[in-house]
């Protein structure tokens, strides 16, 4: 859990006591009643956290179905908007990345570029590639490390897209280094 994590936990904790306090204070005559209601609630904010774990958990949110098997495989759920994601640490730094076969190389964002140390300044951009959305330009750099569960894997090639673009993409250049790349019922399997 990380600082934003507690102090929103320390928000809320502070607001549940101010409003559970008040209504306690207000209602001092009425204690059975305010207990039932307060019951009630409870049941009520509990079954939704419980639905939405359970969601998060059966893979129905984007990032949260990645898993590293054993055998030096690595297993993805399709997302409901039809693409695998994989969240790898690229330079030290959690990337999330769409996984594109469509793609020559991995593709970073500028501002996954930025996070993993990239100047942006620095870079050239004198190369082009042609996406959805029409040619954009692209800058050519070096991956250091890139890491997914225990393998790490150094000196990756990668460019910068110099247009707008909303997340990273993991393509050939990276998943090349994969033995077997297969898709079968709704789940992409990449296999050292």
């Amino acid at each position: 859990m990380d600082t934003n994590d507690q102090l929103r936990l320390l928000y809320l904790g502070i607001l549940i006591t101010v409003i559970f306090g008040g209504v306690m204070i207000r209602s001092r005559n009425r204690l059975g009643k305010v207990a039932q209601q307060l019951g009630i609630w409870t049941l009520i904010f509990g079954g939704v956290i419980l639905a939405v774990s359970s969601y998060q958990g059966a893979g129905f949110m984007p990032f949260r179905s990645q898993s590293t098997l054993s055998d030096g495989r690595i297993e993805l759920a399709i997302q409901p908007d039809g693409h695998y994601y994989m969240t790898a640490m690229v330079n030290g730094v959690p990337i999330e990345f769409v996984v594109d076969t469509g793609a020559t190389h991995v593709v970073l964002n500028q501002a996954d570029a930025k996070r993993i140390g990239i100047d942006l300044n620095d870079v050239t951009y004198i190369g082009s590639a042609n996406t959805a959305n029409g040619v954009v330009r692209t800058a050519p750099i070096r991956i250091e490390t890139l890491t997914i569960g225990d393998v790490t894997d150094r000196n990756i090639r990668a460019v910068v897209n110099g247009g707008p673009m909303e997340g990273s993409l993991l393509g050939m250049s990276y998943l090349n280094r994969f033995s077997k790349i297969e898709i079968t019922r709704g789940r992409l399997i990449l296999t050292r």
